[in-house]
């Protein structure tokens, strides 16, 4: 007979006291798994949304990516592809064959384009640090410091197996770098602003057709001064930052009185929009660039 005691949740803080007990070098894959899969899954979602939208904001960047047309014709099979890397990479982790095999992916797309490494490492830096900034605004309780040193720990690996060249060697020499790169390289220019709103017009189509118009100011109300001024959005007012911000919080404030997930939530395991019928690893990057990479795969 199943007593009342067995139903009985566990602490919403249980999770935490078994992360703070881990390493964050020798355990790095296991504390990502759990922060990504079970403690702030939807935070880490909202907040890489947020990450590629500033990476946009670097001018090179955004010109590369308008370039390639990726984001004004296939801009959701862009995103369930990116998407669908960083989860496997989280869910599998970066040292497991099946994280290889996406860092592999990735690689064999990115090598098509000329990226400059310093480019490569301040994308790198925005899926360290933004996440982290997110959970500390919105999220149910903060990060701790060993989960902030595993997610620093996590992506040091990712850009070994990319090949990056001068990695910070510490968590708080590469968010400086993240910040001064930020306020060197951010500034309009045509490209970024043809790729953001194609971006925000991404994030919109989510809604039903009569939301999209209210719905648009509060997705500027996510960016930062400097985001607003790269991408030459309207300035949100005041009112509907603090209501965003204020709805995000109050979410927050929820979960921690909810009991702790006992599933993991990885964005593998849900249908996407750009693969009703499923995916294969080969399926992933720009339509146009399939038969050659899968070519390269074979070969």
């Amino acid at each position: 007979m199943v007593t009342a005691a067995a139903w009985r949740p566990q602490p919403r803080n249980a999770r935490l006291k078994y992360i703070q007990q881990l390493d964050p070098v020798a355990d790095t894959d296991e504390i990502c798994r759990l922060i990504a899969g079970y403690e702030f899954p939807w935070d880490m979602t909202k907040a890489l949304e947020v990450a590629l939208l500033r990476t946009f904001c670097v001018p090179a960047i955004g010109q590369l990516l308008d370039k390639t047309g990726e984001f004004h014709h296939h801009p959701q099979k862009r995103y369930d592809d990116t998407g669908l890397l960083v989860s496997m990479m989280f869910k599998w982790g970066s040292d497991s064959d099946k994280g290889r095999a996406a860092i592999g992916r990735m690689n064999q797309i990115h090598g098509h384009f000329p990226i400059s490494n310093n480019d490569f490492l301040y994308v790198l830096s925005t899926f360290i640090y933004e996440p982290i900034r997110w959970i500390e605004r919105f999220g149910w309780r903060r990060l701790c410091e060993v989960e902030k040193l595993a997610l620093y720990q996590f992506w040091l690996r990712v850009g070994e197996q990319m090949e990056i060249e001068n990695i910070p060697d510490s968590y708080q020499a590469f968010e400086q770098f993240n910040l001064t790169y930020e306020e060197q390289k951010f500034r309009p220019s045509p490209a970024t602003a043809k790729v953001g709103t194609s971006t925000v017009e991404l994030f919109l189509s989510w809604f039903p057709r009569l939301l999209r118009p209210a719905m648009k100011p509060q997705v500027y109300a996510l960016m930062d001064e400097a985001m607003i001024t790269a991408f030459g959005f309207p300035e949100p007012s005041l009112a509907q930052r603090h209501r965003v911000e204020s709805l995000l919080r109050w979410r927050g404030n929820l979960l921690r009185y909810l009991p702790p997930r006992r599933r993991g939530d990885f964005y593998v395991e849900h249908p996407q929009r750009s693969y009703p019928q499923g995916y294969d690893l080969r399926d992933i990057g720009p339509p146009a660039m399939l038969p050659s990479l899968n070519q390269e795969r074979k070969g």
